[in-house]
This record gives C-alpha cells, sequence and structure tokens, in this order.
C-alpha cells in the first residue's frame, strides 16, 4: 500500500510488489517506530484538527477539564463519559502538549494531520461494468438467488449447506463500520436494522433518516460489505453468508475516504448501546497505518479507539476486523509503512508492530482476519503473522493466482453496490465480512452465549489449515511469504477457514 489514499481494505489482486488499487465488476439490476514520525502538532496556530482527550472512564466531562480545554484553545465537541473520551477541535498547535499536563488527562492527540475538513480525494471505486448476458450466465438452480452461481465464496465456507439448516436469525444485528450502506437496495433493504444505523463521521452521532447511506460519489464499499453478510435469499441478486440476520449501517467514513479515531469511536460506541451483536471493520483508522504507542499523539489514538472496542465487546458485540492487504508479517520485527500520514505526506517510517499497532485491526479482542482465495490459500496480498491472525476467509485473489472452478468467472468477491446492482472486490475487506456472518450465525444459534464464547466457537469451529509451504503464489520460484506455526494455529489461517456450517449444528 504506497499510496496515501488507500484507507479500506480492499483490493484487486495484482503481482506483489506492484501498488494495490481497487476495482469493481458492476452486474446490471437484472438479477515502536524505531524513529517515531513527527507529532501531529506540527500544524500552524489557525489550522483547526479534532483531538481525542482521554481522561478516567465513567467520572463524566469534569468542569476541571473542561476549563483547561477551554483555556487551551480547544472546543468540545462530544463526549462519551462512559469510557472517558472527549472529541475536541483546536486551531491552536499546542493543543494536545498543553492538555496533556492537565491534572485527569490520560492521554491526548491530534486524530489527523489534514485540517477540518478533510482534503478530498478523486480515488473514487468507479466500477466496470459487466454485460448483462455474462450476469445471465450464472445459470442458478433451484433454490438459489440468480447470483449465487457465481459465489463461490460460499461453498468455501459451507455457507450453502448452512442454508439448508438455517439462515440467521432475525434477533441478531451485524453493523458494518465502513463508508455506508445504501439500505434501499432490493438484497438489503428486507434485513436493514434502521434503529442500529447512524452517521459518526463528525465523532457525534446524526440520526437524520438515511444519513448512513453513501453520497452519489462516495465509496461503495460498506454496501459491498453489507451484502456480503446479509444480503436476503429473497430470489433477487445474490446471497449473504447470513441471509436471515439484520444489518446495519454504521457511516464513519469521510467524503474523502478517511476513517477517523472520533468516527470510529462514535461507530463502536453507537453499536454498543443498540444492541449489536456483531461489528464488521474492514479499514485501518487514518491517518497512521500504525500507531506508534511511543508517540503521545499516535498513542491516544490507540487508547481512545481500544476503550470503544472493548465497551462494545463488553456491551455484547464480537467486534470482527480485516489485516489489511499489504502482504505484511505482522508478526515480525519491523516493517517499513511508507503510507502514513496518508491525509498529508506520508514517508518511509520502520515501525515494530508488536509496539505500532494497526487498529482496530490488533486491538484486544477483536478478530482479525486474513483472506484467501478460491483455491483455498491465503490472497496474495493478505498481511499475516503467527499469533495476529486469527481465522481466514474467502476475501478473493486475482484468476492469475487463484481460478474459481465453474461456475463462478472471477476469483474476486461478489457484493451489492449502491443503486441497486452488483459487482466484483477482493481484499481483506471481502474476508472480515465473511467471518462476521459467520459469528453471526453463531450468535443465532446459540443467542445467549457472549463475545468470549461466540469467539471460543469460532475459531474451535474453523476447518484447520495447514501452513501453504512454500508459497509460491506467482510462480516465479521466490517464496513470496512465509507462513509458521502448525496446522491447528498459523500465521497465514490462525485456526483455521471459517465454517458457516458447523456455526449451525453445533
Amino acid at each position: 500500500m504506497t499510496a496515501p489514499h488507500k484507507r479500506s481494505r480492499r483490493v484487486v489482486a495484482i503481482p506483489l510488489g506492484m501498488a494495490m488499487a481497487t476495482a469493481l465488476a458492476v452486474l446490471p439490476n437484472t438479477v515502536a517506530s524505531a524513529s517515531p514520525a513527527a507529532s501531529q502538532e506540527a500544524a500552524t496556530d489557525a489550522t483547526p484538527l479534532s483531538y481525542v482527550v482521554n481522561v478516567r472512564p465513567g467520572h463524566g466531562t469534569s468542569s476541571h477539564v473542561k476549563k483547561a480545554i477551554t483555556k487551551a484553545g480547544g472546543t468540545i465537541v462530544t463526549s462519551y463519559d462512559r469510557i472517558g473520551v472527549i472529541v475536541v477541535h483546536s486551531s491552536d498547535a499546542g493543543f494536545a502538549t498543553a492538555i496533556r499536563k492537565v491534572r485527569g488527562v490520560q492521554s491526548a492527540g491530534a486524530t489527523r494531520t489534514a485540517p477540518l475538513p478533510a482534503q478530498s480525494t478523486t480515488d473514487l471505486d468507479t466500477p466496470k461494468v459487466l454485460t448483462a448476458k455474462e450476469a445471465a450466465a450464472a445459470d442458478a438452480e433451484a433454490g438459489q438467488d440468480p447470483l449465487e452461481p457465481l459465489q463461490w465464496d460460499l461453498p468455501a465456507i459451507k455457507a450453502d449447506k448452512a442454508h439448508e439448516k438455517s439462515l440467521g436469525s432475525r434477533n441478531v444485528t451485524v453493523a458494518v463500520i465502513d463508508t455506508g450502506v445504501d439500505d434501499t437496495h432490493p438484497d438489503i433493504a428486507p434485513n436493514f436494522d434502521r434503529k442500529a444505523s447512524v452517521n459518526c463521521v463528525t465523532g457525534k452521532p446524526d440520526t437524520t433518516d438515511g444519513a448512513w447511506r453513501p453520497g452519489a460519489t462516495e465509496s461503495p464499499h460498506g454496501t459491498h460489505v453489507a451484502g456480503e453478510i446479509a444480503a436476503a435469499k429473497n430470489g433477487v441478486g445474490m446471497t449473504g453468508v447470513a441471509p436471515g440476520v439484520k444489518v446495519s449501517g454504521i457511516k464513519v467514513s469521510t467524503p474523502a475516504g478517511f476513517f477517523y479515531t472520533e468516527a470510529v469511536v462514535c461507530g463502536f460506541m453507537w453499536a454498543a448501546e443498540h444492541g449489536v451483536d456483531v461489528t464488521n471493520n474492514s479499514y485501518y483508522t487514518d491517518p497512521w497505518y500504525f500507531n506508534c504507542k511511543d508517540d503521545p499523539d499516535q498513542k491516544a489514538l490507540v487508547d481512545a479507539i481500544t476503550r470503544a472496542s472493548r465497551y462494545a465487546e463488553k456491551k455484547g458485540a464480537v467486534n470482527v476486523a480485516a489485516a489489511g492487504n499489504e502482504n505484511y508479517d505482522l508478526a515480525s520485527d519491523e516493517i517499513t509503512d511508507p503510507s502514513s500520514p496518508n491525509d498529508t505526506t506520508p514517508s518511509d517510517r520502520v515501525v515494530d508492530p508488536s509496539k505500532c499497532l494497526d487498529i482496530p485491526t490488533q486491538l484486544p479482542g477483536v478478530v482479525t482476519v486474513a483472506s484467501t482465495g478460491a483455491k483455498g490459500i491465503k490472497s496474495s496480498f493478505s498481511n499475516h503473522g503467527l499469533g495476529v491472525i486469527d481465522i481466514a476467509a474467502p476475501g478473493g485473489d486475482s484468476t492469475r493466482y487463484q481460478t474459481p472452478a465453474p461456475p463462478a468467472t472471477s476469483g474476486l468477491i461478489l457484493g451489492t453496490l449502491p443503486g441497486g446492482t452488483w459487482g466484483y472486490m477482493a481484499g481483506t475487506s471481502m474476508a472480515s465480512p465473511h467471518v462476521a456472518g459467520v459469528a453471526a450465525l453463531i450468535k443465532s444459534t446459540h443467542p445467549y452465549a457472549p463475545p468470549a464464547l461466540v469467539k471460543a466457537l469460532l475459531y474451535a469451529e474453523a476447518d484447520a489449515t495447514a501452513c501453504t509451504d512454500p508459497y509460491d503464489i506467482d510462480g516465479d520460484g521466490k517464496v513470496d511469504a512465509v507462513c509458521e506455526g502448525s496446522k491447528n494455529r498459523n500465521g497465514f489461517y490462525g485456526w483455521g477457514t471459517a465454517d458457516a456450517l458447523d456455526a449451525v449444528t453445533k
């Protein structure tokens, strides 16, 4: 991931070593850093930035801290007293340094390096349209939705067999914390949970009807993810992994495509307070790919999102996240990150991934998902790492590397797109919703299971998948990644490949 605008975890697989980019194929509506990066306070006076100020949870925003924030040049946007996170705007370049000295403040830092609002980008997902003839060639069998023959990913996790037993419970909701969800899509509308949907982009919930939808020029990423999880089995389009559960949209991405800390905190908190059972997180939190805890600004971002994700789990949600698309070994001693900060000017920095975290992917309690392709082996782009990857699921890959068996024609993953269409994407962004769907099926089978038990069952029921050794995905005679560990737990597949059939039968 070399370009500064790549944030959500979707990618078309291309030769290793090349920059990765998004592509879609739309179907017609017929069917510790060794040298930490400079503090984000490099901004000049009068440049408005957003901050998180972390205080002791459960005590409210005391008048003492409120006065200190004002005195330091800050304005409180909102506060999440149950976890002790305050969202603040300030144009004072010294705000974070000043507020960290205040009694009761545990950490504080800027959530971005670009001024408010974030600069825009023209790197939007542009669909590649398939012909009606190609869509019609799906040739569905009795009991299948029209496009289901194109979904090689469903039998890869036995979801097709699981659907003969259960489609999932209407009492289970999966929240898609992402770029927004088009709830008017015919495959999403039957299962959409409006009460659990919101726009959290500013860090403060916006409950305006439809605020959770992506704008006309915004990424279709969240809508695609939502369909992978819960596209209804209704004789239209495709079928989700858990087509009987509900899905909600929690929009946390700016129009420019940035996922900032204040929005992500808001997203987890909204899910926690609105009965969500599973959250899907197919992104990393901008502007830092890795947040180094020895940098005071980045530490504050880790603190804030850790508090929010843990609170969501405490309230009953299983948090699932994509591992990332750079073929990084997240268990290695060091990684060169060329993409941070991605909202201004990135530069190469060497980080220790045990101290510099990809959030929310590497946070405690989060289910970290690697991607597999149509042949069932690690996708060419998928991050990996023994002790970091918890489980694997289909996220697609280039047909150059992993070609699906007919009748499927693409090695990518089919999903729903805004405007009532369908299309292909690939990435760990697509693997994560498969696991979120399986977790929803487990919760449907065991409605009183707390998150810890749902996760334990998710791992225990996964199909053990041995290391791919040697892993030479492009066949050039050179090893492209090294897998460590046993068949039952390793750096490519974690505890194994997700199993939807076991989720509804055990």
